[in-house]
């Protein structure tokens, strides 16, 4: 049996926020991994300060301190990552209190500490606390100290970057894992996680980040526990291999003249939305091409538009051949009821076509009908996330009757499931919430199995393979192109819908899933459409969906 991961902790109380106490339950649960240490931080036991000096000492940032408490009162979350748990509620071990030496901005550990410390030959210390960490308390852990840091250390650097992020219409918002070294921001990146940006409130968008994030660190132990040091670090090395060079300014805690400068060119942006808003509507559409050859039509300029009307909105196409007809199965939403069904256009190769007419509905939303053929059979996976199930139906009577056959994954909340059958395996790849409280356009989950009908599927030691939320969800079946596989994927930085990429698949087996983004689909060749999001080609059609802009 290998030996346990040892684990300490840093952190300046034994109060920590919610996010951090709910990974390290997963920890403690692990069976790789163990904590052995609490650290704790002596000089955060201070007096309270007396309010007129707390005023004099703020007084050039006392606009964003404030803005800070009335937005988590305005927009509060549920459940809220930054709640106080007790840490000792759930551990109990040994507990060293150390009085950090201090500079301006760091934090250095004395010798008589680190040499208490070296006796619990700690492998990684997981910092949640005390302040930028400099000298040798950096290397006495083998693996050494790892920190999260909120903000993209590429682009946004040092204090306050959460506001940046927000008030500064940053499309996304960015987590690293890093392992800390003394050269501050030039740390080992072990994960890398992109979300979209909750606009206005920083309260709301830190609590989709740090909700998703809490997950990273016990993984990556596990990781470690199970590829070994050497595996582990050689694919670390490879996530660390470019330089990184930095251009922007080093950020400090907003000044009251830059937050009420941001503040209202926020509000002003808010108004011009809500003025648009009442003057128009945003509906889903449908856009085809047909091609002479065989081949997935890219000249988005060419596409026919199919527009609804406008009670109602048509999206995700999937589509399947029989004969000389294309079905093109879509999700049909009409606006005065609350869920969606399944519809089905015929068209012929001219492009003549019929009216959508329904074929699967449930008492849940369903969208994103996915199709796939298997063993001489068709078979429909709909998005069930309302009922928590990913569902499998097999077409009884083609192409109206539908009937489910097998629910494939049950308690789950997962969205748009697609099937990729290579090498004799089914690879499930699906969009999941891991975590309550976090955003489910962020992460891509892969599993696979020998059948496709089957309740039991092999989780890739990867997962999640894409933390990325201009890449993650996916939009379409896996196509190929002159020989190579892509992956068509949307991108949801700005908003849920906005753009697609393409991801071409460099390896995928039970170990490894690698792919790199090739190209984009952004909504710009018509000055009327504002998002694009699902791609599926058969034979000489291709069909993709895009969100419109219409007068009300």
């Amino acid at each position: 049996m290998k030996n346990k991961i040892r684990i300490g902790i840093l952190l300046d109380d034994f109060n920590i926020p919610y996010w951090s106490y709910v990974m390290l339950e997963t920890i403690i649960k692990s069976s790789s991994s163990e904590i052995v240490l609490l650290i704790k931080n002596k000089s955060t036991e201070i007096k309270k300060q007396n309010k007129l000096n707390w005023l004099r000492e703020n007084r050039r940032n006392i606009a964003y301190l404030t803005f800070r408490k009335l937005d988590k009162i305005l927009f509060k979350c549920i459940p809220d990552a930054f709640d106080q748990k007790n840490i000792l509620n759930i551990l109990t071990v040994d507990t060293l209190k150390v009085q950090p030496d201090k500079t301006k901005s760091c934090d250095y550990i004395n010798d008589i500490d680190l040499n208490e410390i070296r006796k619990y030959k700690i492998d990684i210390f997981i910092k949640l606390g005390f302040r930028i960490f400099q000298g040798e308390i950096l290397n006495i852990a083998r693996y050494g100290v790892w920190s999260y840091s909120h903000g993209n250390s590429k682009t946004n650097r040092g204090g306050s970057t959460e506001f940046r992020e927000v008030l500064k219409n940053h499309d996304e918002t960015v987590v690293e894992l890093r392992i800390l070294r003394n050269d501050l921001y030039g740390g080992t990146i072990l994960f890398k996680s992109y979300s979209h940006t909750s606009g206005f409130s920083i309260n709301r968008n830190l609590n989709n980040c740090y909700w998703k994030a809490l997950s990273f660190l016990p993984l990556k132990i596990q990781e470690l526990s199970n590829l070994g040091e050497g595996e582990f670090f050689k694919q670390i090395d490879d996530l660390n291999k470019f330089p990184q060079f930095y251009s922007n300014q080093f950020n400090k805690i907003p000044s009251n003249r830059e937050l009420i400068f941001s503040i209202f060119g926020s509000i002003t942006s808010n108004i011009k939305k809500f003025i648009v808003n009442k003057l128009y509507f945003k509906q889903w559409i449908l856009l085809y091409c047909i091609n002479k050859n065989p081949n997935i039509s890219t000249s988005l300029y060419k596409f026919k538009k199919i527009i609804p009307p406008k009670d109602r909105f048509w999206a995700d196409p999937h589509i399947i051949k029989r004969g000389d007809k294309y079905y093109i199965f879509i999700e049909e939403l009409i606006y005065s009821k609350v869920k969606a069904h399944i519809s089905l256009i015929i068209m012929d190769e001219n492009g003549n076509y019929t009216p959508p007419v329904k074929v699967l509905e449930r008492d849940y939303h369903l969208s994103y009908p996915f199709i796939i053929e298997d063993h001489g059979e068709i078979y429909m996976i709909p998005e069930t996330k309302m009922n928590k199930t990913i569902e499998l139906y097999k077409c009884t009577d083609f192409p109206l009757e539908w009937k489910l056959e097998t629910i494939l994954f049950d308690k789950i909340l997962a969205v748009d499931t697609t099937v990729l059958k290579k090498d004799d395996r089914y690879w499930l790849f699906t969009n999941i919430l891991n975590n309550e409280g976090a955003s489910i356009h962020d992460e891509l989950f892969l599993f696979s199995s020998e059948r496709l009908i089957s309740n039991i599927w092999e989780s890739h030691p990867q997962n999640p393979i894409i933390s990325d939320v201009k890449s993650a969800r996916p939009a379409g079946k896996f196509f190929n192109y002159k020989g190579n596989l892509y992956r068509p994927s949307q991108n949801c930085s700005k908003y849920y819908g906005y753009a697609m990429t393409i991801n071409s698949v460099i390896e995928i087996n039970e170990f490894r899933y690698k792919e790199i983004v090739v190209d984009s689909i952004l909504p710009d060749w018509d000055n009327r459409l504002l998002g694009t999001h699902t791609l599926n080609s058969v034979e000489n059609l291709t069909f993709i969906d895009a969100q419109l802009k219409r007068r009300r």
